[in-house]
């Protein structure tokens, strides 16, 4: 069992998958390789991350910023037909026992329900929070989004809601060089609704070289 620390400590490095992608609605498959190259945030990257998506004031302790995970993403994808996409972000997971009112920061008033893929029971060893990403994978711009973290089961999930989706991705380590990671993509339903329409379901072997 891994702490979060250790969870996100073991991500940093060059990863590589091959993903399998359906799209029920189309009823088509595609494949697609995947490199990831994962860094470490510097301590002045976090802040100023972290000042840019959160209130003044709303962390109860601003010296532990430097204490949240944070990364620089790069990644470079080549679809079977030859279509290729390359994107560099940051990402800030905030956890939120640290935030003063987390109920107040509401990443969308106008979200609909949490999708079913995304439930997790409370217990006392998950972790929930946020994360600030100053790019979204399927719209251009800053994101926030909220994650969970179950140590028992070395499980990261990470739900964004999209102005026309809705994300949920999960990511478990097997092993300190392998990990599986899940995608599945709602047609985004109107507030309050629970997402049932299924845009998309992607899954991998990701491993580290």
């Amino acid at each position: 069992m891994l702490e979060i620390q250790d969870f996100f400590s073991a991500c940093v490095g060059t990863w590589k998958t091959e993903r399998t992608y359906h799209y029920p609605l189309h009823n088509e498959v595609e494949r697609s390789y995947t490199e990831f190259n994962v860094g470490t945030l510097a301590a002045a990257e976090k802040s100023q991350i972290s000042s840019s998506f959160l209130p003044l004031g709303s962390i109860a302790d601003p010296s532990e910023i430097d204490r949240f995970p944070g990364f620089t993403i790069g990644f470079n994808t080549v679809s079977e037909k030859g279509d290729r996409v390359a994107m560099n972000l940051k990402a800030l997971f905030v956890p939120e026992k640290s935030i003063i009112a987390p109920h107040l920061l509401a990443t969308d008033p106008l979200a609909p329900a949490m999708p079913l893929a995304a439930e997790v029971l409370d217990s006392t060893e998950i972790i929930r929070g946020f994360y600030l990403r100053d790019e979204g994978y399927s719209e251009t711009g800053a994101i926030t989004g909220r994650f969970t973290y179950l140590p028992s089961r070395q499980s990261l999930e990470l739900v964004t809601y999209y102005s026309r989706s809705v994300a949920v991705d999960q990511l478990r380590l097997i092993s300190p060089t392998s990990r599986l990671r899940t995608i599945v993509t709602y047609q985004r339903p109107q507030p309050g609704e629970v997402p049932t329409v299924i845009n998309l379901v992607g899954f991998g072997l990701e491993q580290k070289s």
